[in-house]
Parts: structure tokens; sequence; C-alpha cells
């Protein structure tokens, strides 16, 4: 891949979600909502503080999270769809 995240952005891969309910019923693709659920492909090398000490990210690559309905701005990179967001946009680590 050829793009590398600036300051304190995150490239993130979406996570394909269930087709099918906890009951059984299977939801055609163009009733599916876009899944707010990803996996981090690259971050950006962090942001400098007020006093300008460097800080790193918390998020960092193959962490699966979690991201708002409309968080990040949708790019294609390699024929790839992914998303590019701030570490702020991100809720939080699934930890499984």
């Amino acid at each position: 891949m050829k793009f590398r995240p600036l300051h304190d952005r995150v490239l993130v891969k979406r996570v394909k979600e269930e087709t099918k309910t906890a009951g059984g019923i299977i939801i055609p693709g163009t009733a599916q909502e876009k899944p707010s659920e990803g996996k981090v492909v690259a971050v950006g090398p962090g942001t400098r503080d007020n006093d300008g000490k460097f800080t790193k990210l918390d998020v960092k690559k193959g962490d699966v999270v979690l991201f708002g309905k409309w968080g990040g701005t949708e790019i294609t990179v390699d024929g790839q769809e992914l998303l590019i967001m701030k570490e702020s946009d991100i809720m939080g680590v699934i930890e499984k």
C-alpha cells in the first residue's frame, strides 16, 4: 500500500457485517447499513502537544475499532475501499 496517514489520522478497513439476523432472517445488501466496526490498516505518527512534545496514538495497526456511523471519509487505495479518520472519531478498541 502506498498511503501513510499524517498526524493523528487513522486508516480503517470496514469489517463485513452479518447478513443474517439472530432469528435467521437474511438481510439483502440494499437494506444493510454500513458497519461501524473496522480494522486499523495504518496510523499516523501522532501529534505534538502545546509544549511541542510528541504524543503517539492509542490505536495501532491491527486493532479492531468501533467508530461513529458517519465517521471518517471514504477513500480508495489500491482498489480497496477504506476510511480515513482522526483518532478522536474512534469510540474504542474491541478486545477479543
